[in-house]
């Protein structure tokens, strides 16, 4: 079973300003986004697309429905693929939050919600959840998923065994691909590509 996690493209927002779960547009052209990342797929040589699931946030879904068109495949949009909700520090400068809220965050990584809106943990089991319902079989291996950093990380530190507070600090760059499989036979996955 392959599982191939898409960074969404660079997003029409200034640099170190947190939006989370805000819907934000692409910095470019979606249909131009799909065709460049098609591309880098292509010379990975990862195989086409049974399934194409997204997160209804615009900056995944409006590539996520190009590619699922030019590949000829359904697409699925699943709230549970958007990104962590950092209630009031969304469309904040990271500079300009309040440094002790950052420290009281930092020193309960997984509980607290000084943001007021979901703590890793919360967002962890939200993740889980699509995972737990995702179904993953061979019917729909290939599957690509258009999402967020976050969510990209959660999902490789659930599959792999890797606690979320180090898979947090893996480069992630807009447009990157985690390329995961899953050894039917041993119940075991791997990592194929990161941040490809």
């Amino acid at each position: 079973m392959d599982l191939v996690l898409i960074r969404h493209p660079a997003v029409a927002v200034e640099q170190g300003v947190c939006y989370g779960d805000t819907d934000v547009a692409l910095a470019d052209d979606p249909a131009a986004s799909a065709a460049a990342l098609a591309m880098r797929l292509a010379t990975l040589q990862v195989p086409a697309p049974r399934v194409l699931l997204s997160s209804p946030s615009m900056r995944c879904a409006t590539v996520a429905s190009t590619m699922a068109g030019d590949f000829g495949c359904a697409l699925s949009v699943d709230e549970r693929l958007k990104e962590m909700n950092f209630g009031a520090w969304e469309q904040q400068r990271w500079e300009a939050i309040d440094r002790r809220l950052l420290d009281e965050w930092a020193a309960d990584f997984e509980h607290a919600r000084a943001h007021g809106g979901e703590s890793v943990a919360q967002f962890v089991a939200r993740v889980q959840s699509w995972l737990d319902a995702f179904g993953l079989t061979r019917e729909c291996s290939p599957a690509y998923v258009v999402t967020h950093a976050g969510v990209i990380r959660v999902i490789a530190s659930l599959v792999l065994g890797v606690p979320v507070a180090r898979s947090t600090q893996w480069s992630l760059d807009m447009s990157g691909v985690v390329w995961l499989r899953r050894d039917d036979e041993r119940q075991a996955w791997s990592l194929v590509r990161w941040n490809a």
